[in-house]
């Protein structure tokens, strides 16, 4: 649930970064920047409990193809956030940098929900 939550903020996360960088028709509201960080933080941090349970409960794993995208795909998501998070901070990086990393991330995070979530949702059923 704490990916898919996670997901569903970095769909937002899309959406805020077209409309910041004027890639919609939409005049950006004032608060679309602050939106964009604080939900981008709770988007990262959602992911850090399922983060700590997959890797000292499970651990990278090289069993079947879908586990070993899933474990590759983490490495991958927190690399290109690290990146994402220096590129943000250093003066002078060229302005495509940005939006590859930020594209970087999301496409992780959505190919980890796919390889977890999803695949638990319709391969195991909801237990409740």
């Amino acid at each position: 649930w704490l990916t898919t939550a996670a997901a569903v903020l970095a769909l937002f996360q899309v959406f805020s970064a077209l409309v910041m960088y004027g890639r919609l028709p939409i005049t950006p509201p004032s608060w679309i920047g602050t939106a964009h960080a604080w939900l981008g933080r709770l988007a990262v941090l959602a992911t850090v409990p399922v983060a700590v349970h997959c890797l000292y409960a499970v651990g990278f794993q090289t069993g079947d193809a879908r586990v070993l995208t899933h474990s590759l795909l983490g490495c991958f998501f927190y690399g290109a956030f690290v990146a994402k998070m220096l590129v943000l901070s250093r003066k002078g990086m060229p302005g495509w940098a940005l939006p590859v990393l930020g594209g970087a991330v999301f496409t992780g995070l959505i190919y980890l929900w796919l390889t977890s979530a999803l695949w638990l949702f319709t391969g195991q059923g909801l237990k409740f």
